[in-house]
């Protein structure tokens, strides 16, 4: 067995799909309306789609998973994180772990907490 895609819950699937091409540089693999698979395996699934599986409201910045990505430009990363989504709302700024790691914390426009660090 192995994992295949990791799925989060968003309002707006088309906004979303925007921000994860704008800042990631993923790409649509496959639209199945309202359940979108993007390259590196992220599955974008319409809030209400997902509330009518599990019947259960979502709840934004719940801080219990994340999305991590490295990039080694993280200047550059954050550079453009401002430039495109100024209103972004951070966790942390940049910082430095104790084992050298640089990193930034911020939510999603849906409140999904995504993590960018340097490479280990």
């Amino acid at each position: 067995m192995r994992l295949k895609n990791i799925l989060i819950v968003v309002k707006d699937i088309e906004k979303a799909k925007k921000f994860y091409h704008d800042l990631f540089g993923l790409d649509v693999t496959l639209d199945n309306d309202g359940n979108m698979i993007l390259t590196e395996g992220l599955v974008l699934q319409d809030e209400q789609m997902w509330k009518s599986f599990v019947g259960k409201d979502v709840i934004p910045k719940n801080n219990s998973s994340e999305l991590y990505f490295e990039e080694a430009d993280i200047e550059g990363f954050i550079e453009k994180l401002e430039r495109l989504y100024p209103d972004i709302h951070y966790v942390n700024k940049l910082m430095t772990h104790s084992w050298g790691q640089r990193v930034v914390r911020f939510y999603d426009l849906d409140g999904n907490l995504i993590e960018v660090g340097t490479p280990m």
